[in-house]
């Protein structure tokens, strides 16, 4: 069912979903400015899952190697595979 769901749609939900505990106020975040910043997190973070090395990464996002080393150094997306003993 959710592969059948348009990502704006999921979008919506894990919105919804994150601000329940909260009483749907998210007070101080400002979504509307950091939805770019999410897009691209999410969009790096999926392309290195699906790629099998940073070169056909970097081309499926059609960055230069320059573009793709900043954009992995600024989110950080491979800590996201990484467990974390804590």
């Amino acid at each position: 069912m959710l592969a059948s769901l348009p990502l704006e749609d999921i979008i919506a939900l894990k919105l919804e979903l994150a601000s329940k505990p909260v009483n749907n106020r998210l007070y101080g975040l400002e979504l509307w400015k950091s939805l770019p910043y999410i897009a691209r997190d999410a969009a790096i973070k999926f392309v290195i899952s699906a790629s099998r090395s940073k070169r056909e990464a970097r081309r499926f996002l059609g960055m230069t190697s320059s573009m793709f080393e900043r954009s992995v150094t600024r989110y950080e997306p491979f800590s996201y595979f990484t467990e974390n003993d804590n």
